[in-house]
């Protein structure tokens, strides 16, 4: 029966996704392409000085990325701490400093990392005016990139890759913010609140009582999910009634975090005026996807594991609304999309059904990947491809008619071993160091393999700027903090700038005429190509510490 489920939640999850990704595909580039700008754009434009007619170079696309996340960083941290002067504060204090600077960073990077309960922690103001906005501007940010290395393959001989400037303002006014009316309304109607309310005092069904609070929910649980962001209203996340009242809101959730990640590879074959090279990556994509789904449902649908076992189903931590399928269907999404939403109990999933997850964020999170980031993490993975398969046949590697040269090879090298760096380092660090290992010990709420897998987690959620966590560990010590604070800015900007300044390498280039030695990049062959260097990959670097934390427990 459980077979059943799944089968019938991928086809509702799937049938709009493809009804939708051709009309949305050729909108999206619209956004991105069109020569005019209208009349509310030319206000902001003018407002902050910038010529949007004129394009930017690598370097200067990626001082306006750097700029625009300090100052969003700094304005972010400033409303957190100043939070007793704003209004709607619900009586809050200010944020202490080292949480208000790592949720800074965390929503910053599009990682929406919560080290804190947020109806206990941040106010209305802060919600609104801080986190919203940037739930937009980072989902927005993601996808300027991915458009930025696109046009890197389309331009030709040409020392630009767009205007940082203009690629933002397109995304969030043109693309983000209709889609989030839309979507918002969707929620609205499906039961999730949207009010200015204060806390009210519930009677529970044990007879106690308890205070919740209402709030603007809607409207960041819609960009938190479009925007593949991730950060909940309520500490309970999307398993919260608020967030998420029925099945039916759950799957709409699931199609909003999966909507724009699965349309842009259709956005890049349409600015490569070939579609067949976006169908490839999408297949490569789906492919994975759907893989992983169906592992994570078999683990957890034969209750393997200790706590399973004493339950008598693999139900405990997981939202009875939903079911099994519904919250293993929502856990692949956002953990395959970035989106680090969860409306079920990580930790308590099967010791094998956690690894599958990990998985999910060790592949780079490519599967489809965040908005933006997922398709210029595929991208780069498929230069690594075509290297590879050019040195099999003795041939110099092209994609897209650009050739790959040693320093092509090198920045996407490089971009690929930032996260496994940093994921390995914090996890090697954190057990290591006498005073920090301390520290980690006193805040893991298990021993033995499964607490490495709690901080192996912890990292790869903020090195893939995913947001995600395994609550039984206690991530708001000031060495997390800071840890998981570092990890997250460093992932997040040092493979954008590796990004961009492998697009503005590509941009350089003329196109080479393609002969009967050119590999086929937009075929089946192709795709398994992908696949199967993304796994190889991941494996190579991951393997080992894999079998020390959830392998280990799970086959004990």
């Amino acid at each position: 029966m459980v077979w059943v489920w799944l089968l019938a939640g991928l086809l509702l999850v799937g049938l709009p996704l493809a009804l939708l990704y051709r009309p949305l595909g050729s909108y999206i580039t619209w956004v991105f392409t069109a020569a005019r700008h209208n009349r509310v754009e030319r206000v902001i434009y003018r407002l902050i000085g910038v010529d949007a007619d004129t394009e930017q170079t690598w370097p200067a696309y990626l001082r306006s990325v750097l700029m625009f996340a300090a100052a969003g960083a700094l304005v972010l941290y400033g409303l957190q701490r100043l939070q007793p002067l704003l209004p709607g504060s619900q009586g809050l204090p200010g944020v202490p400093p080292g949480v208000a600077f790592n949720t800074a960073i965390s929503f910053v990077t599009n990682t929406n990392w919560q080290s804190y309960a947020p109806e206990q922690t941040v106010g209305y103001a802060v919600q609104i005016a801080g986190l919203t906005v940037q739930n937009f501007v980072s989902a927005a940010t993601g996808l300027a990139v991915a458009v930025a290395l696109v046009r890197g393959f389309v331009y030709a001989q040409r020392g630009t890759i767009g205007n940082f400037w203009v690629d933002l303002i397109r995304g969030t006014l043109r693309l983000l913010l209709p889609l989030a009316v839309v979507g918002g309304l969707l929620l609205i109607a499906g039961g999730t609140i949207q009010n200015l309310a204060g806390w009210t005092d519930i009677t529970t069904l044990a007879g106690g009582t308890q205070s919740l609070p209402g709030g603007p929910v809607a409207s960041q649980e819609v960009i938190k999910e479009l925007g593949t962001n991730g950060g909940g209203f309520f500490n309970a996340n999307a398993a919260h009634p608020y967030e998420n009242p029925s099945p039916l809101t759950n799957l709409l959730q699931i199609v909003l975090m999966l909507l724009i990640p699965f349309t842009l590879p259709g956005v890049f074959g349409r600015m490569a005026a070939d579609k067949r090279q976006g169908w490839a990556i999408l297949a490569a994509m789906a492919i994975m996807a759907v893989g992983s789904l169906i592992v994570l449902t078999a683990l957890e649908a034969q209750a393997g594991g200790t706590a399973p076992q004493l339950a008598g189903a693999a139900m405990e931590g997981k939202e009875q609304r939903f079911g099994l399928v519904g919250s293993v269907l929502y856990s692949a999404t956002t953990t395959l999309t970035s989106t680090g939403a969860v409306n079920s109990m990580l930790d308590s999933y099967t010791a094998l059904g956690s690894a599958p997850l990990l998985l999910n964020m060790l592949l780079g999170e490519i599967a489809p990947g965040g908005v933006g980031s997922g398709l210029y993490g595929m991208l780069v993975i498929a230069v690594i491809t075509v290297f590879i398969a050019g040195l099999l046949v003795g041939r110099t590697p092209e994609y897209l008619g650009k050739k790959l040269g040693p320093r092509q090879i090198k920045l996407a090298s490089l971009s690929i071993l930032v996260m496994p760096a940093l994921v390995l380092a914090g996890v090697g660090l954190s057990f290591v160091v006498p005073g920090v290992r301390q520290s980690v010990e006193a805040a893991l709420g298990n021993s033995g393999p499964h607490g490495l897998t709690e901080v192996l987690y912890a990292f790869t959620s903020a090195a893939n700027n995913n947001g995600s966590a395994f609550t039984g560990l206690d991530a708001g010590g000031s060495w997390f903090v800071v840890a998981l604070g570092v990890v997250m800015l460093l992932a997040r900007f040092v493979q954008i700038a590796l990004v961009l300044s492998l697009a503005g390498s590509l941009a350089e280039q003329e196109v080479v005429p393609t002969t009967a030695g050119t590999l086929p990049t937009h075929g089946p062959l192709f795709a398994g190509l992908l696949i199967a260097v993304s796994l190889v990959v991941a494996a190579l670097v991951f393997f080992p510490v894999l079998t020390l934390g959830p392998l280990a427990e799970g086959l004990h």
